[in-house]
């Protein structure tokens, strides 16, 4: 039930996509540099993100991807769908044929459980929510360093 590099790594790109949304296409270089994820192995998860109509790519002198819809109408469960499939914990929550007495077990209700908690999470986040909540711990590391983002000391009062 572990999300794979590739969950994760497509994750942190689309994230960073989002950040910039607006600003014209980012470079693979730019995205790689900022996420510490090989331009290689990035390249592949953006052009599966491009596939599944999530991002757009530009070739050329200023090309890069650009996010396809705006970072308030990408949910996470797009971004996972697409670069995991299905975040069904067991088999059978996907093919009901791979375990008939499904309805006669209480470990599969709670497979069923969580689940649907994971989906009701990721259908709910928005690329936005997580663009604001980055933010946010960026300003709190910040206050924490003793500097505002420019880097200068913030007066407690």
């Amino acid at each position: 039930m572990r999300i794979s590099t590739r969950g994760r790594y497509g994750m942190m790109a689309m994230l960073d996509l989002a950040r910039h949304y607006g600003k014209g296409s980012i470079s693979v270089r730019d995205i790689a540099r900022r996420q510490g994820i090989s331009e290689r192995y990035l390249e592949h998860l953006l052009a599966s993100l491009r596939v599944a109509g999530m991002v757009r790519s530009a070739r050329g002198t200023g090309g890069g991807f650009t996010l396809a819809k705006s970072p308030s109408q990408v949910r996470l469960s797009e971004i996972i769908q697409a670069m995991e499939g299905s975040m069904a914990p067991i088999e059978c929550l996907d093919n009901p044929e791979a375990y008939p007495q499904a309805s006669l077990c209480a470990i599969h209700d709670i497979w069923v459980e969580v689940k649907a908690a994971m989906d009701g999470i990721l259908e709910s986040t928005t690329l936005q929510d997580l663009v604001e909540r980055q933010a946010e711990k960026e300003a709190t590391a910040t206050v924490l360093r003793g500097g505002d983002k420019n880097g200068l000391p913030v007066l407690w009062v």
